[in-house]
């Protein structure tokens, strides 16, 4: 399927034979599925009308069989186009050499005036042979008036009349917007699959006190797994022996690893981050998270309709309507009151050619690349116009907390020294962590370059999992720990105690600086926010955009980062808690979800439009509707602005195309404009929605995006 109308041309074909039922069409997985009674129509015979719409089918693969999807079919050109390049596929291939012939034929007209008419023939005749054929095929099927049909008409038209140099463009034009809508929908599909490279393929199967490798895809129920440091975790699971951090960052968005003891749940795609662990498999590898996670994005992007382009929503009417009232205009009159016929054939002819919809063709078109050019420039991506208009619908703005909202990169935030000067607390602290990979050592260690402290050496250095790191340190034992960790060590004064609450209660992560056992120093740590968030969220606001944060952070952490940047915040979510948040939102007004992990992959998918910030996963940034190349929160402001400027542009293409086809018609229908005049009014639209839109590339952003 090369563009989202596919879906409801398959779908409108399956629906009209016997025993058919329950048929969904997911256009960004491939897949269709349905219902089927093969005592009135055979299997084969759905498949055969399938191939006459011009779509290959073949049994869906066998993974996705166990998703529960019966009877399904999917594109069997699938893997093939993903792995070859998108100009090699069929419409790169058609619209070259429509974009050839079209350049020949203006040569051609340029060399010999003669052949003005005939120059253009070769290119609007080779559009018209795929689109036309297509068309006939849909209209058997049950959708007579397809956005092919629409096309086929309006080429037909303009040829019949002598515009055959606009017939040209106006194909090679519909022919590059569905090249281009096929290119991100198969870069979408890619960063789907690629989900599944989150799970390792082989896991340590612990049988009898060994372990030996085996595929992960085999582990079953009550299986043991070890996961050593370093190592992905395989399955879904509980800690069967073994203590420490797992970093859980890919699934929950958790920034800082979560200390795990014997009992505690693991999810499969997270990493290990210390301690050896033994995992009592609780899932089966088909319905682990990563599993459920490719489960609720290909749900999730079945059940958003995808935006319709406005010549298809409009073409139901509009086309039947047009080429109605052209042919009775043509023969009416001569049959009904003896009036004479080539007067009415010529204004028919005219009155064909003012409903030729070229200039509405033209004008979302035109006025959606405008708009997307402008974003691209300022590092806005939106994936098509579908999505560009969808944005500036929107009435709640859902944020994902890390890597979205903050930077991702937990930062020191607070010293306090409990004894000493404060720079050899830290210098202790650094010189414990060097070496650390762990996000709060790495901030003590960036805090410490900042600082200018030199790092000592450091000897005998070990990891309590979940709870502290020690090392020997000019001869003195230091530790940076936990507050609990230290609690069972030494007493805190009421001071420090006061401290640590407070600065816990603002989210950050508190840690104990102990040497020889006496606590000298307190460090905090947070994922801050952006620099641009508060503006950016304030942006929003301003726009009459709602503001929430969606995060599966802890509750204190959540509550202190949304109250220092003004917007509600719900937070403990996994990634089918912000599945379900994004559908409660969604039912009440258009949202978009802005995220930047794979956690966030369902509710982008989910969202009425999915934003990725620019320096997010590479899922994200596919399965999202958008992306922000600058990693900047105040760009979502800015690709509202956008958006909204871009939908005014179109309503004015579209009043002045129908205005002066709504004049001309009149006109035409009186006599008092003929052939000539008709081929102006056409031209003169076409014109007219380019310049607007054009006037699109000024676009002006405001605030921090304007800067950037």
């Amino acid at each position: 399927m090369d563009c989202p109308s596919c879906a409801s041309k398959i779908e409108t074909a399956v629906g009209r034979f016997g025993g058919a039922e329950d048929i969904r069409v997911n256009y960004h997985a491939q897949v269709l599925a349905f219902r089927l009674d093969e005592a009135a129509t055979p299997r084969s015979a759905v498949e055969e009308q399938i191939r006459k719409l011009g779509y290959g089918v073949a049994p869906v693969e066998p993974p996705r069989v166990a998703t529960g999807e019966p009877g399904a079919v999917v594109d069997d050109e699938r893997a093939s186009r993903a792995r070859q390049p998108w100009w090699g596929g069929t419409k790169a291939r058609l619209a070259a050499l429509i974009g050839i012939l079209t350049i020949a034929g203006f040569a051609a007209s340029l060399a010999i005036p003669a052949l003005d008419h005939w120059a253009y023939l070769p290119a609007a005749l080779v559009g018209l042979v795929f689109f036309g054929r297509k068309a006939i095929a849909a209209a058997r099927a049950g959708s007579p008036f397809s956005i092919e049909m629409l096309m086929s008409i309006a080429t037909v038209g303009a040829i019949a009349i002598g515009a055959t140099s606009e017939a040209a463009v106006v194909v090679f034009l519909f022919t590059v917007g569905e090249l281009l809508e096929n290119v991100a929908a198969g870069r979408a599909r890619a960063g789907i699959e690629a989900l599944g490279a989150l799970v390792p393929r082989t896991a340590l199967l612990v049988e009898n006190g060994t372990a030996r490798e085996v595929p992960a895809a085999s582990l079953k129920v009550g299986d043991l797994v070890l996961v050593r440091p370093g190592d992905r975790v395989s399955a879904d699971g509980e800690v069967a022996e073994g203590e420490s951090e797992v970093d859980e960052s890919p699934v929950t968005g958790e920034s800082v690893p979560v200390p795990k003891v014997e009992g505690a749940l693991v999810f499969a795609g997270s990493i290990n981050a210390s301690g050896a662990l033994q995992v009592r498999v609780t899932r089966p590898a088909h319905d682990n998270t990563i599993a459920r996670i490719i489960r609720l994005v290909d749900e999730a992007q079945e059940a958003k309709a995808p935006t319709a382009r406005f010549i298809e929503r409009f073409s139901a009417i509009y086309t039947p309507i047009a080429v109605a009232v052209a042919a009775l205009v043509a023969i009416a009159p001569p049959l009904v009151v003896g009036a004479d016929w080539g007067t009415w054939i010529y204004r028919g002819l005219a009155l064909l050619l003012v409903a030729c919809p070229c200039a509405l063709v033209l004008s979302t078109p035109a006025a959606i690349a405008s708009g997307l050019a402008v974003g691209t420039r300022r590092g806005l991506l939106v994936k098509g116009g579908g999505a560009l208009e969808t944005i500036g619908r929107i009435r709640t703005v859902a944020f994902d907390k890390t890597g979205t909202l903050t930077e991702g990169r937990p930062r020191v935030t607070d010293l306090l020294a409990l004894s000493g000067p404060e720079r050899t607390m830290l210098g202790f602290a650094a010189a414990v962590e060097n070496g650390s990979s762990h996000p709060l050592g790495r901030a003590i260690l960036d805090r410490a370059d900042a600082d200018g402290i030199p790092l000592r050496p450091a000897k005998d250095a070990r990891a309590i999992p979940g709870k502290a790191v020690e090392a020997v340190v000019t001869g003195k034992r230091v530790s940076v720990g936990s507050p609990s960790f230290v609690a069972e060590q030494a007493r805190l004064s009421a001071n420090a105690g006061e401290v640590v609450a407070g600065w816990e209660n603002q989210g950050k992560t508190v840690v104990i600086v102990s040497v020889d056992g006496v606590p000298t120093g307190l460090i905090a740590v947070r994922d801050e926010p952006r620099p641009d968030a508060a503006e950016g969220i304030a942006s929003l606001h301003a726009l009459g955009v709602e503001t929430v944060m969606l995060t599966g952070d802890n509750v204190r952490t959540g509550q202190a980062i949304a109250g220092a940047l003004g917007l509600q915040v719900k937070a403990g979510l996994l990634p089918e808690d912000k599945l379900r948040e994004i559908g409660a939102l969604k039912a009440q007004a258009p949202v978009a979800m802005v995220g930047d992990g794979i956690n966030d992959a369902p509710a982008l998918a989910a969202s009425s439009v999915g934003i990725a910030m620019g320096g997010g996963t590479d899922v994200a940034l596919e399965t999202a509707d958008a992306a922000l190349l600058n990693s900047r929160v105040v760009d979502v402001a800015a690709l509202v602005g956008l958006s909204r400027a871009t939908l005014a542009n179109i309503h004015q293409n579209v009043a002045i195309a129908l205005g002066l086809k709504a004049v001309f018609l009149v006109t035409t229908v009186l006599g008092i404009t003929g052939l000539w005049p008709a081929v102006l009014a056409d031209t003169g639209a076409t014109v007219l929605v380019t310049l607007n839109a054009l006037r699109l590339l000024g676009y002006r952003f405001r605030g921090l995006a304007a800067r950037g």
